[in-house]
């Protein structure tokens, strides 16, 4: 058998051997950008004209709002010096260039990060009109409403400019970041398993970000002909960027960096055999040696007081709306049997601290002595959570509750008492915590939520560890945008009745 049959790639190759050099990127022709390079341009300036337009909009509002500046011209006049607005929104953009907000990873999609830089670029610009401009006076009001709009506009924008493109690599598949597989057999099954379960884990149901084009073994490597061909169907294929699945087996990987960029491929190492923490890190390099550096954990210190403010005054206003409801509930509660409208039981949150947990009552009056005998009957796969379908202690009342999750609701209390936040880890009972690994202790890290991504992945239909892997998630990528994403899917799922019991 001749090497290149001995060698297993998954796609057809050319019957006519291709040349390494017409995979190079520094051979003689204008045709040799990269589809992922003019992708990546194209949607920086796409981002840049739209943060311009945002920040434009919101300083003529403010400076139409607000009080006249004397000497302050935004657009500037014919017969005088150009108008503000062209240094407002370099020195704006510049923050948030250098901030990482127009980068490729997910740092642009972080919120927290968006807020913190825009505030940042209005006490520069603050600044620069005092040392540069110090005839012009400064009205407060103008400077504080062109601050609140810009990040409500900008933020707004950015929000809905990625659940445009979601909801566009969901409908079109061309849109999807193509990829390729590179590896040992045994590290490409692994690899498809891992990126199947960020898809499945996805907030954003069959929102796939990659687009599998094919994958090779790396054997092919040693036929210099047979991976020449390779590296070129990979560009015909229009393909960004190469997953490298078995990092570990390559003996040059300088070389095989310099093969793939030379034909116009980024490389990304796909640590499928490697356990890496979990934890958001960053690629540092101290003298000659790489290493990894962790970020501040999220939900601490400035976090965790944007978050508090949300869920406070979010919470007030929903329990303002929704005080008629309320009461009705409670009636429909006491007509359908005997007992407490509310159920109250203890709970697990925030550093191991023990609290009463609110909700409508949907079960019997002698439910927790009854679940005993129905041990035996959980449902949920590992058995740290008891869950069970048609559960007899349910009453009618409760059984429509549960199934639109209004049960749920008078937990907006613990949220305003500070116990709970609107999304986070379920607060568990102490049973349950009872059985957990010391691992899992790290969900007391942070306030418990009345939703999370537990609920918006399949809600009851995932087994005990999914769901520690799924709070385990969010706690490592929380950010302002995640929790209104979880919060709409929520909306979605509850009107689906999706996995509810």
């Amino acid at each position: 058998m001749s090497d290149r049959t001995a060698v297993k790639v998954n796609f057809r190759p050319s019957p006519l051997l291709v040349n390494a050099k017409n995979t190079d990127l520094r051979a003689p022709r204008l045709t040799q950008i990269s589809p992922g390079t003019v992708l990546n341009w194209i949607r920086v300036i796409v981002l840049v004209l739209l943060d311009a337009s945002m920040i434009a909009l919101a300083w003529t509002l403010a400076e139409g709002l607000g009080t006249p500046i004397e000497g302050f011209a935004l657009f500037g006049k014919a017969d005088e010096q150009p108008g503000f607005l062209l240094p407002i929104l370099t020195i704006s953009l510049g923050i948030l260039a250098a901030s990482g907000l127009y980068g490729t990873d997910d740092k642009r999609r972080s919120f927290q990060n968006l807020i913190k830089s825009l505030t940042l670029a209005q006490i520069v610009l603050l600044i620069t009109a005092y040392l540069y401009q110090p005839k012009v006076w400064v009205s407060r009001s103008v400077f504080l409403s062109a601050w609140l709009l810009i990040l409500i506009v900008v933020c707004t924008e950015r929000l809905l400019l990625h659940f445009a493109v979601v909801n566009l690599r969901r409908k079109y598949v061309s849109l999807q970041q193509p990829i390729f597989l590179l590896g040992n057999p045994e590290d490409i099954e692994k690899a498809k398993q891992l990126l199947n379960r960020c898809n499945q884990f996805n907030i954003q149901k069959r929102s796939n970000q990659f687009n599998l084009k094919g994958t090779a073994d790396l054997s092919v490597r040693s036929n210099p002909e047979l991976w020449a061909e390779t590296l070129n169907y990979i560009r015909s294929q229009k393909v960004s960027e190469v997953f490298i699945c078995s990092w570990s087996s390559i003996k040059d990987p300088i070389i095989l960096f310099w093969e793939l960029k030379s034909a116009g491929l980024r490389l990304r190492v796909l640590p499928v055999s490697l356990e890496l923490p979990r934890q958001w890190t960053e690629i540092k390099m101290v003298g000659w040696v790489t290493t990894l550096r962790f970020s501040s954990p999220p939900i601490i210190g400035s976090d965790f007081f944007f978050k508090r403010c949300f869920d406070l005054i979010a919470s007030s206003l929903i329990l303002l709306v929704l005080g008629l409801p309320f009461l009705a509930i409670a009636l429909l509660i006491k007509l359908d049997s005997p007992g407490p409208v509310f159920y109250k039981q203890t709970r697990v949150g925030l550093k191991g601290r023990h609290f009463k947990v609110w909700k409508f009552r949907t079960m019997v009056a002698n439910a927790s002595q009854l679940q005993k005998e129905l041990e035996a009957k959980n449902e949920v796969k590992g058995g740290v959570l008891f869950k069970m379908k048609n559960d007899p202690r349910i009453t009618r009342v409760g059984k429509f509750l549960r199934r639109y999750s209004l049960d749920e609701l008078p937990q907006l209390i613990n949220v305003v008492r500070g116990e709970m936040s609107l999304v986070g880890p379920r607060p568990l009972p102490l049973r349950d915590v009872e059985r957990f690994s010391e691992h899992y202790l790290i969900r007391h890290e942070i306030l418990p939520g009345i939703t999370g991504l537990w609920q918006v992945c399949g809600r009851s239909n995932v087994t005990s560890e999914e769901v520690f892997d799924l709070d385990l998630t969010y706690i490592q990528h929380w950010s302002l945008a995640l929790d209104f994403k979880i919060l709409i899917q929520t909306i979605k799922a509850v009107l689906a009745k999706e996995g509810a019991y």
